[in-house]
């Protein structure tokens, strides 16, 4: 492990960010630690020390999976002779024969030919390839220069630049994608707004031509009821004009006509209606007619709107209710002529 941490730090990283991107890759080598120290450069916490979980050693794995490790990375690992074993070795070998032996300074691939530092290199390869079959080697490898390691630095760091753009662009499309699914919600959500202020729309006017033809009718059945009565009013002021000339007494005669001359002369009564926009109306109606008459005909003729309204007087001033409807315009006071005023209800 030393060797991999000493390998990321010639190329620029520091020691904590070499040992946390070994050991969050599980030490499968340098070049996957340094892929991991690519996509977290811009971690908040990529400079605080690692700290190994328990039963994890440093080297990257648990004592109880390195005991296994060689059923699936590799069939042979390297072993290196400490002073008192060469010793012994020395003293065991006959006479005449030489004590030396080759020291292992690498391991070697059977498969591929690669040529590893270290037994954490030989796993870390076993690991990425899939190989299981490696040797000890004599052949030492050869450190970096410093013109290598500064080529290799370079190549990291354009690297590094490399996947940040591609990450800033990757941002970017995310933004686009989320900016064009917000415009269209929005746009969806505007029509939804606009079919249901239509339909609201719709309703409003129909509710309103439905209650302009049921006023409309009211109108018609008031007018149909005044003439009726009108008729029947007239119909029994006949008859009983013609019974009363039946019946008189001859010398009663100038009685009745001093009593009937003002009747005669005020059958009709003048009204000036004025309206609430300022215009006025003339109109005569007869004196036995009830204060609806008046009403239907301000409403028939009005240019001053078509909301609810009341008729008031104004010397003396009295405001009629829906009960003087019914009463007729000479019981009101209004014969034989008179100005009523038309207001509109608050």
């Amino acid at each position: 492990m030393s060797t991999d941490v000493n390998t990321l730090m010639e190329m620029g990283f520091s020691k904590d960010r070499a040992e946390k991107a070994l050991a969050k890759t599980n030490f499968q080598g340098v070049q996957i630690a340094m892929d991991w120290l690519f996509a977290h450069s811009e971690d908040p916490d990529i400079d605080e020390p690692y700290e190994a979980p328990a039963g994890q050693l440093l080297g990257g794995k648990s004592g109880e999976d390195k005991a296994g490790s060689g059923d699936t990375a590799m069939e042979t690992e390297t072993t290196q002779d400490t002073p008192r074993e060469a010793h012994a070795n020395t003293e065991s070998c006959p006479e005449g024969e030489s004590a030396e032996t080759p020291i292992a300074k690498s391991l070697k691939c059977d498969e591929c030919g690669k040529t590893l530092r270290s037994t954490m290199e030989a796993e870390m390869h076993a690991a990425r390839t899939g190989h299981a079959s490696f040797s000890e080697s004599t052949e030492e490898i050869r450190p970096l220069t410093e013109e290598e390691k500064k080529a290799q630095l370079e190549r990291l760091k354009e690297k590094i630049k490399q996947k940040r753009v591609e990450r800033e662009e990757q941002e970017k499309r995310e933004q686009l994608e989320r900016e064009k699914m917000r415009r269209q919600s929005g746009k969806e959500l505007t029509n939804i707004k606009q079919q249901m202020q239509e339909k609201e729309m719709k309703k409003i006017v129909e509710e309103r031509r439905r209650e302009k033809i049921e006023e409309r009718n009211a109108r018609q059945r008031v007018k149909e009821q005044i003439e009726k009565d009108k008729r029947e009013r007239a119909k029994k002021f006949a008859q009983a004009k013609e019974a009363d000339t039946e019946n008189q007494p001859t010398v009663a005669a100038p009685v009745v006509t001093q009593q009937e001359a003002p009747k005669k002369d005020y059958d009709q009564t003048r009204l000036q209606i004025r309206l609430s926009n300022g215009q006025a109306l003339t109109q005569s109606f007869g004196v036995k007619e009830p204060l609806q008459a008046v009403r239907l005909y301000v409403d028939t003729h009005r240019t001053d709107g078509d909301g609810p309204f009341s008729l008031m007087t104004t010397f003396p001033r009295k405001v009629f209710t829906d009960e003087d409807m019914e009463k007729p315009l000479s019981v009101l006071g209004l014969v034989p002529s008179a100005v009523v005023i038309v207001s509109k209800k608050q």
